[in-house]
């Protein structure tokens, strides 16, 4: 008697840092985690591949994701990048050129995009942090991806909510993060189904 296969789950690939891997927090709580479990419970599934590591730059992020496109051919690219070139006050005009080479590189390979944004701490300036929040919009606008502008909106300002070096969430966080994803991801799920 011949059994029915399961047809593969679509894939959605998650190129991030370490607000995407984790990061001091049980695996199983983080925002990738959840979306993982959220989406091997819809029909079709989809399965959920992070790629994401702590202290990824853009810049590291370009050079890795040719390889894991080819390997994993997925459906839909989220870019969670930016935070940490933020940090080190590396030049924007990089960041600008690295994220918009990663979604050029995505979308060739027919993936559609999501662009995760991120803030840096006020002490960065206006000017610095004005610049930064511009890439992301400008890039979403002429590359034509979804956009959440801020991956911790609603998570960041509560302390309750984060880790003591005010830049990751607790697990208590997460879900509130994956619910900010989900807005700009749940759109590209339903348009890449066939």
């Amino acid at each position: 008697m011949a059994v029915a296969q399961a047809a593969p789950a679509r894939s959605v690939l998650v190129l991030g840092d370490s607000l995407s891997a984790a990061h001091n927090i049980p695996v199983a709580s983080g925002w990738v985690h959840l979306l993982g479990e959220r989406l091997g419970k819809m029909e079709p599934p989809w399965r959920v591949v992070n790629a994401s590591i702590s202290g990824e730059t853009s810049l590291s992020g370009r050079n890795h994701l040719p390889a894991l496109l080819a390997k994993e051919r997925p459906a839909v690219v989220v870019i969670e990048l930016g935070a940490n070139d933020g940090l080190r006050g590396l030049p924007l005009d990089a960041l600008r050129d690295n994220l918009a080479a990663m979604i050029d590189l995505a979308q060739k390979r027919g993936a559609r995009v999501l662009l995760l944004g991120i803030e840096l701490p006020v002490n960065y300036g206006p000017q610095y942090r004005d610049g930064l929040r511009a890439i992301y919009a400008d890039l979403a606008r002429s590359k034509r991806t979804a956009l959440v502008p801020f991956l911790l909106e609603g998570v960041a300002l509560d302390p309750t909510l984060m880790q003591d070096d005010g830049l990751h969430p607790l697990a208590a966080g997460e879900p509130r993060v994956l619910d900010n994803v989900w807005q700009g991801l749940a759109p590209l799920l339903k348009a890449a189904r066939h």
